[in-house]
C-alpha cells in the first residue's frame, strides 16, 4: 500500500514489491538481470529536453517539477494502473539520479498518489 523510491544502484530487496524503472535511459553499469525490474516505463520519464535542461542547471527544481507534471498529464490513463497497483501493494519507482530528493521519481510518486485519491 505504498510507493517507494530506490536508486537503481541499490540492491533489490523483497520489500521493494513491484519494481518499475522510470528513467528514459537504462542506468549505466547496472546489469538487467541484477536490477530485477518488473516494468520499464520510459515513456513516463521526463522528455529529453526537460531532463537535459534540469541536469545542466538551466531549470530550478520548482520549474522542473511544474513542467514534468504537465508532461505527465498526457500519460494519466496509462499511469492509473500503476497507481491502482500501489493501492494494493508496494510499488518501487527505480531511478538513477544521484540526487535522491530532486528527481523525476519524486515527482512521479506525488502524481501517482494524486491519482489514487
Amino acid at each position: 500500500m505504498s510507493i517507494a523510491l530506490k536508486r537503481a544502484f541499490e540492491a533489490p530487496s523483497a520489500e521493494d514489491g513491484y519494481r518499475v524503472l522510470v528513467d528514459r535511459l537504462w542506468p549505466r553499469g547496472v546489469a538487467k538481470a541484477d536490477a530485477r525490474i518488473d516494468e520499464w516505463r520510459k515513456e513516463v520519464a521526463p522528455s529529453d529536453t526537460l531532463r537535459k535542461a534540469f541536469h545542466a542547471g538551466e531549470l530550478g527544481w520548482g520549474e522542473f517539477r511544474r513542467r514534468y507534471l504537465a508532461e505527465l498529464k498526457a500519460h494519466r490513463e496509462t499511469l492509473r494502473s500503476l497507481a491502482e497497483r500501489a493501492a494494493s501493494g508496494t510499488v518501487t519507482l527505480v531511478f538513477s539520479s544521484r540526487d535522491e530528493r530532486h528527481n523525476n521519481a519524486v515527482v512521479l510518486r506525488q502524481y501517482l498518489e494524486m491519482l489514487r485519491r
